[in-house]
C-alpha cells in the first residue's frame, strides 16, 4: 500500500511540474511575441502579415556553449543549461498559442497569424517574390536557477538577411521579463 502512495505522489509531482513548465513556456512565448510583433500592424481586411511564427519549438544545440562562455552569470549555471541541449527534441508551440490567446491577449492575437510550418513559409514567401516574408523561430526555453530562462530567437528570410539572439529572462513576482539580449547576430 505504501508503494502505491509513493508512486501516486511521484506521478502527481511529475504532472504538476509538466503543467507548470507548459505555463512558463506560454508566458515566455507571450514575452517573445510581444517584443517581436510590437511594430507589426494588426491584421484586418486581409492585410498581409509579413512576420510568421514557426510552429515547432526549435531544439537547443551546442550553439548555446558560445553564450555560456561569454556571460559570467550564465557560466555559473552552465551544467543546468547544458542538460537541456537536445537536438532530437520535437514539440510544437500550437498548444501554447491556444492557451495564450484563449479569451485573452486579443490585441497581440490580432498581430500574430497561426503558426506556420517551414515548407508553408517557403511556399508563401516564394509566391510573394518580394523577400519581405519573415519567419520567427523560437527555441525551446531553457530554465535554470529558480527564476531564469534562456531562449534563442531567430528571424529567417529566404534571402541573406537573417538575424537572431539569445534572450535572458527573469521571473520577477510571477512575471517573465527580459533581463538581457545576448549574442546578437545578423547576416
Amino acid at each position: 500500500m505504501k508503494l502505491f502512495y509513493v508512486l501516486f505522489i511521484t506521478f502527481f509531482l511529475f504532472q504538476s511540474n509538466a503543467f507548470c513548465q507548459d505555463d512558463n513556456d506560454t508566458a515566455i512565448l507571450k514575452v517573445v511575441l510581444t517584443k517581436y510583433f510590437e511594430n507589426e500592424k494588426v491584421i484586418v481586411k486581409s492585410r498581409l502579415q509579413l512576420l510568421n511564427l514557426y510552429c515547432n519549438k526549435a531544439p537547443n544545440n551546442e550553439e548555446v556553449n558560445e553564450v555560456i562562455s561569454k556571460n559570467d552569470f550564465i557560466k555559473k549555471n552552465a551544467i543546468e543549461i547544458k542538460k537541456q541541449i537536445n537536438p532530437q527534441f520535437n514539440e510544437s508551440w500550437a498548444t501554447n498559442l491556444t492557451s495564450l490567446f484563449n479569451n485573452q491577449n486579443q490585441y497581440l492575437k490580432s498581430k500574430v497569424n497561426d503558426c506556420m510550418e517551414f515548407e508553408a513559409f517557403q511556399k508563401k514567401s516564394n509566391l510573394a517574390d518580394d523577400n519581405k516574408e519573415r519567419l520567427l523561430i523560437v527555441n525551446k526555453p531553457m530554465y535554470f536557477g529558480k527564476n531564469f530562462c534562456l531562449v534563442r530567437v531567430a528571424i529567417y528570410r529566404n534571402i541573406e538577411h537573417n538575424s537572431g539572439s539569445y534572450i535572458l529572462l527573469e521571473n520577477i513576482n510571477s512575471k517573465w521579463t527580459i533581463k538581457e539580449v545576448l549574442n546578437k547576430w545578423e547576416t
